[in-house]
């Protein structure tokens, strides 16, 4: 149905077999037993376990930096433009996590638009255990932003004074991971720096999901 689909054209494009993820010597292990009861948070409150997410499924995992960075925002707003049948064609998940807490995600689904599952993990207990970074660092070269960096500052620094709360911790980076179903890892990657999440269509190629074009941004064509 065209109402899933939101208006984004799909690219007619073969998968990127090019692209393999490599794992690092730093990101070569993915500890399973430790992270998999960690407590997860939904908008109602409600707790899951992390291997909720990927014990019956493939699933992409994205984990993002506190809710009022820009750069996150903006690569989350293009993450809502996945139509929601190329994932169901493929039978994998998107999730995103953050580290603010719970009470925030309605709202920040509702300001990206991201209709897809959305959890938080308020004490970063799994954003630990799987060695994402605490580092301030810009980066550059991200695909998905949309802002200037100054703008982009500007309006989180505004939204933190108006909130009084800066929604997660600002030293916190993020990373994305492929798992499932079970104890497989198909793909890890973790930030090191604001700037340094994969690109969508790398993920998505890795994953078996079809690739997406955003018709209006030509700077994501090239993958």
């Amino acid at each position: 149905m065209a109402s899933m689909d939101r208006g984004v054209k799909p690219q007619q494009v073969q998968q990127d077999t090019a692209y393999v993820p490599i794992l690092e010597t730093v990101e070569n292990s993915f500890d399973f037993e430790n992270v998999a009861k960690l407590p997860l948070w939904d908008e109602e409150g409600n707790m899951i376990p992390f291997d909720h997410l990927y014990k019956k499924h493939k699933v992409i995992v994205i984990f993002i930096r506190h809710f009022l960075c820009f750069i996150s925002r903006d690569y989350v707003e293009d993450l809502a433009k996945i139509p929601e049948s190329y994932l169901k064609d493929a039978n994998v998940r998107l999730v995103v996590i953050g580290c603010a807490p719970h009470k925030y995600i309605k709202q920040y689904k509702e300001e990206t638009k991201y209709p897809f599952e959305m959890y938080c993990d308020i004490e970063r207990d799994v954003y630990n255990t799987l060695g994402m970074k605490e580092i301030q660092n810009c980066g550059n070269g991200s695909k998905h932003l949309k802002h200037s960096l100054i703008g982009g500052l500007l309006k989180s620094t505004w939204k933190a004074i108006k909130t009084g709360d800066f929604q997660g911790d600002v030293k916190q980076q993020g990373g994305s991971f492929i798992l499932g179903p079970g104890d497989q890892v198909h793909f890890m990657h973790r930030d090191k720096a604001d700037q340094d999440h994969r690109p969508i269509n790398q993920l998505l190629a890795v994953a078996g999901v079809q690739q997406v074009s955003y018709p209006k941004d030509p700077r994501i064509f090239d993958v």
